[in-house]
């Protein structure tokens, strides 16, 4: 279950930061609407890495897609486009 605080707890930083943990962000309200998330730096590492994982797997998607419209590169065609060849 989340923590939700008000900004103004902020005045005692302390007291938020202590319920920041691994598993359980801070979310922190003005005007009674959510404004800001407090959250530990080993989860805003894990979620870097999950954005990034997103990033490639839909990269892949996409190529993949355009492969099957408009066909696959042979294994030579690409050593030669990189100039790989013997």
């Amino acid at each position: 279950m989340p923590t939700i605080m008000p900004i103004s707890d902020l005045r005692n930083y302390t007291d938020v930061l202590k319920e920041v943990d691994t598993n359980s962000r801070v979310y922190l309200t003005r005007n009674g609407r959510g404004a800001y998330a407090i959250m530990s730096v080993e989860e805003a590492d894990e979620l870097d890495r999950l954005r990034a994982v997103h990033a490639v797997l839909s990269d892949l998607k996409r190529a993949e897609e355009r492969s099957e419209r408009e066909g696959w590169v042979s294994d030579e065609e690409m050593q030669k486009e990189m100039g790989l060849e013997d």
